[in-house]
């Protein structure tokens, strides 16, 4: 098995003049320094893009003057920006949700931003306001390296598979999209793991305990701490990351409070090889029902 290579993959884009870049780890990350996003112009942008696309999350400290407008316009350089239709936002900008700590914006376990819809989000910009003394880390994940880093034999069965994401809340109703389990990114042609432990369901060409060893696997393997980088947080900091080919979670050990804002570019839709075998077939009075909390009705 390789060993995991980090998000270098393509040479350094050419920095404006005043930025610098240094790696967060050796799998994925990078803080920039020098730059100030309320000054964002095609050549700054252009290097931010660049810098993105190889290291997949990009952390951008000292931005405590980031309004929201200029949070906004940030986004849309990406793409269409969203509004949210249940979680709370700023009057003056719907574009911008509030992520509060005591508001329930605590997301503690791995996951990729909305799965479960047919067109999940590109990429999202957290402008971290107010953030306790110690404590609230983020975490991030590379599912190129978590798919790189399976056997072949493993990685060809993946390719000829897709998986369910679900969201059951009873506040909002069911959502539900089945996505590739390797999704090939659109703009870098690798590869990456698609499921995650939030929203996935189940693979629906494997039977139910299949399906469960497999996705449990896969869970574990793509949080590897190998695959990982750490950010501790500073007000006004700023992060941006690419929901197409990572995972994050938001650790969750402070009491104080913690209030972000965030600005999230609508999606695309997840592609990948197309399915090689039919869906699973229940045999006579087979008992295939799921066994995950999020799993859709009816199996």
């Amino acid at each position: 098995m390789n060993a995991p290579t980090g998000p270098q993959a393509t040479d350094d884009p050419k920095l404006p003049h005043g930025m610098s870049v240094r790696p967060v780890s050796g799998a994925i990350g990078a803080e920039l320094h020098g730059i100030d996003l309320t000054e964002l112009d095609d050549e700054l942008f252009d290097s931010i893009h660049e810098l993105l696309l190889r290291h997949l999350v990009l952390f951008i400290p000292g931005q405590s003057g980031l309004t929201p407008e200029a949070h906004v316009a940030l986004g849309r350089r990406f793409g269409e920006v969203e509004v949210h239709p249940f979680l709370p936002k700023l009057d003056s900008h719907p574009e911008v949700t509030l992520i509060e700590s005591d508001k329930g914006g605590k997301a503690d376990e791995w996951h990729i931003d909305v799965t479960f819809s047919p067109n999940p989000p590109v990429a999202s910009i957290l402008h971290l306001v107010t953030c306790p003394e110690s404590g609230g880390d983020t975490m991030w994940s590379n599912q190129y390296l978590a798919y790189e880093t399976l056997s072949e034999p493993f990685k060809e069965m993946l390719n000829g598979l897709t998986a369910v994401h679900v969201l059951q809340a009873p506040e909002v109703g069911t959502f539900s999209a089945e996505h590739p389990v390797v999704r090939v990114h659109p703009e870098t042609g690798r590869r990456s793991l698609y499921v995650t432990r939030m929203w996935t369901s189940h693979i629906p060409q494997l039977t139910r305990n299949e399906s469960d060893a497999v996705l449990q696997y896969l869970f574990e393997h793509s949080e590897s701490p190998r695959f990982n980088c750490r950010y501790r947080w500073e007000p006004g900091a700023v992060a941006i990351w690419d929901n197409r080919a990572t995972q994050h979670l938001a650790i969750n050990d402070y009491q104080e409070y913690r209030k972000g804002q965030r600005v999230t570019v609508l999606g695309d839709h997840p592609t990948g090889d197309a399915p090689r075998w039919k869906e699973y077939e229940r045999r006579g009075d087979e008992r295939y029902y799921p066994r995950r909390v999020n799993a859709r009705s009816g199996y």
